[in-house]
Parts: structure tokens; C-alpha cells; sequence
């Protein structure tokens, strides 16, 4: 199987110079917990709903932050047709829960844990976690 048959596709982004609460507001109306930083329409980095937490607010940062200040930087990324397996390589060995897809260096998707759960176990916990509905 491949990435873009369980990748959400079509990722809101926004660029370094975006500042925290912004990012917040767009991952509470998108209903994601992470965000593309795109530069130039390149991927630069990602931001996540804990970088937020861990590397803006817990460190005392104002949420005019610019995310640039906060996001991880040139994250690791699968390709559309790239099989299942090297996105679950990435997550284990980069310790993470989302990896950016690109499609000619531009970000085309999100693969999460829970699409891969879906696909691979969709009788697990996680899967029925990932499959309800938004967050409110």
C-alpha cells in the first residue's frame, strides 16, 4: 500500500514568520495537531501542537512567537508513492507521530499514526480514537 492512499491530503500551512496563536487557532479549525512550515512554497519545517506547548509556553514565550523560533526544522518526508512502511520507519526511528508528504518538494499531505493505524489495525484502540470525531 502506499502514502497517498491513507494520507490526508491538501495540509493548511504557514510560514516562519506566522506566530504561535496563529498556528493554535488554524489546528483548532482544521481539527489537526500539526502544521507545514512552508517558505517560498518549500517545506522548512513542522509545528506541532506540543512544540506549542513544550517550546513556546512552557518556556514562558508570548504566543506572538514566530513559529520559525519554535517548529522542527527540515523534518524527514515520504512521497506519495512511497510504500506504508517508510513512513512507519521514520515515526519509529525520528520518535514522531506525523510526517509531511511532498510531492516535488511541496508539501501535497500528512501521514499520522492514526491513518496508519486505520490501514493496518483498524480494530485497535488507536484506530477507534483516530476514527471519532473532531475535537471540541
Amino acid at each position: 500500500m502506499k502514502i497517498r492512499e491513507v494520507m490526508t491530503q491538501g495540509p493548511v500551512t504557514c510560514s516562519p514568520t506566522d506566530v504561535c496563536g496563529q498556528a493554535a487557532t488554524l489546528m483548532k479549525q482544521e481539527d489537526c495537531g500539526s502544521i507545514p512550515v512552508v517558505e517560498d512554497g518549500r517545506l522548512v519545517g513542522i509545528v506541532t501542537d506540543r512544540d506549542i506547548v513544550v517550546r513556546a509556553i512552557a518556556d514562558g514565550r508570548d504566543p506572538e512567537t514566530p513559529i520559525g523560533e519554535i517548529a522542527t526544522r527540515d523534518p524527514r518526508t515520504v512521497t506519495p508513492d512511497q510504500p506504508l512502511a517508510d513512513a512507519i520507519k521514520i515515526m519509529r526511528d525520528d520518535d514522531v507521530r506525523r510526517v509531511p508528504v511532498l510531492q516535488d518538494g511541496r508539501p501535497t499531505g500528512i501521514v499520522s499514526l492514526g491513518d496508519l493505524a486505520l490501514e493496518q489495525d483498524p480494530e485497535s484502540a488507536l484506530a477507534d480514537i483516530s476514527s471519532g470525531s473532531q475535537n471540541n
